[in-house]
């Protein structure tokens, strides 16, 4: 009865099962893979939010496709604020609920059932239920680390086959905390014009560079976005870097990561590239968001406001990861067999410790031993067993005790 794409393992995993007894027991729980900013402790303005979402002209229905003009106007004004040099135009974007339905978009846009997309490992899981909802091939790439991650640009070109359409980056990734650098922009954005491919970026994540950390947040320590076709660092602008070889690309964000608003339902796809070929693009792309209609108008009209929220919510939550990363490299410190990865941006953390057993069982027993719920690695296709991932984002007494459980586990 049911489609070949949704035959899915769905019984619950052993480290699911494991953290659902625990809840059940009343026990107490930590939690350090908390990635829901709602449920962190951050303050919101609720009086501003809430006032937004009250606009009585949310009362008027206005179907438009790629979204009202003054939340897409918002939107290019976001990229406009981060120092970025060429001038986003709103008829460039699309808006979507989330970067899950960009994704389902560009998908249907790029691939006939069968074509593959090249997606980073390790990386977010979601990747993989994505591409089977719209049948297509997830083929992976490889993220080496040595002193730090970097693109493995010959897997890259290794992967590619006559029915690739499309190469995934993310920008910083989820887990590992890496942006993409320069040079291996350059040679994705030269591979994708070669081959007739899109470049596909996911910057949910983009704001959160670690140089702020040691710095005072302003543009200067914030990395580029692949919006606009290309790198936005000062000096450095797609038209001198790319020239003929700029791709079709689709830069993607919203305000789950931006402003701390998972709940509000408001995303966007940024098409750039040789002014033809992302022409076409917006112009299909424009009647399959005009078949879903799925945006709500409340949020839209509450964008700018919405938006605005994000500098006070980006200042409270580097703070909190400062502090626990702090506390992570002082706890680590006192445990020779453990360490911790490079991250450069992001929310999370990535563990190296001792491998004496699976990944799987590591985590089942920190949570019905020691009442802390960690990732393994394998959840985000690690190559090896021995890697645990923790939210830097979970609340500061919280995130204290729960390491200090899995290092003296370790």
């Amino acid at each position: 009865m049911f489609a070949r794409r949704t035959k899915w393992k769905l019984a619950s995993n052993r480290l699911s099962t494991a953290w659902e007894k625990l809840r059940r027991s009343g026990r107490e729980v930590l939690e350090l893979t908390e990635s829901n900013p709602t449920r962190c402790g951050l303050k919101y303005n609720s009086e501003a939010i809430l006032k937004a979402l009250a606009d009585p002209a949310a009362l008027t229905y206005q179907p438009t496709p790629k979204g009202l003009l003054s939340a897409r106007q918002a939107v290019a004004q976001y990229y406009r604020e981060r120092g970025d040099e060429v001038e986003i135009d709103p008829e460039n974007i699309v808006l979507t609920t989330s970067t899950s339905e960009a994704y389902s978009f560009i998908f249907r846009l790029l691939c006939d059932p069968g074509d593959d997309v090249l997606a980073p490992v390790p990386s977010y899981p979601l990747f993989e239920f994505l591409a089977d909802l719209q049948d297509v091939k997830l083929v992976p790439y490889s993220l080496i680390y040595d002193h730090g991650w970097q693109i493995d640009l010959h897997s890259v070109e290794k992967a590619l086959t006559t029915r690739t359409r499309a190469i995934v980056v993310v920008h910083p990734n989820n887990p590992t905390g890496s942006y993409v650098k320069r040079e291996e922009a350059t040679r994705l954005m030269e591979l994708c014009a070669e081959h007739d491919l899109a470049l596909i970026a996911d910057e949910v994540f983009l704001d959160y560079s670690h140089d702020s950390l040691r710095k005072r947040g302003g543009p200067e320590d914030r990395q580029f976005s692949f919006a606009g076709n290309g790198l936005r660092e000062r000096g450095f602008s797609a038209s001198r870097s790319f020239g003929n070889n700029a791709a079709l690309t689709f830069a993607l964000s919203g305000l789950s990561k931006i402003s701390a608003l998972p709940q509000m339902k408001f995303a966007w796809m940024v098409v750039s590239g040789p002014t033809d070929l992302a022409g076409d693009a917006m112009a299909r792309l424009e009647i399959i968001a005009d078949t879903y209609l799925s945006m709500n108008t409340p949020v839209q009209l509450a964008a700018p406001v919405l938006l605005e929220q994000r500098h006070d919510m980006r200042r409270q939550l580097l703070e909190r990861i400062a502090v626990n990363l702090a506390e992570l490299d002082r706890q680590i410190a006192g445990h020779p067999m453990c360490s911790r990865l490079e991250v450069e941006g992001g929310w999370y953390a990535v563990l190296r410790v001792p491998a004496t057993q699976s990944g799987e069982e590591s985590t089942v027993r920190l949570v019905e031993r020691d009442g802390v719920l960690v990732h393994p690695g394998d959840f985000y296709d690690f190559p090896a067993e021995g890697y645990l991932v923790i939210s830097l984002i979970t609340p500061v007494e919280v995130f204290r005790e729960g390491l200090g459980r899995v290092l003296a586990a370790g």
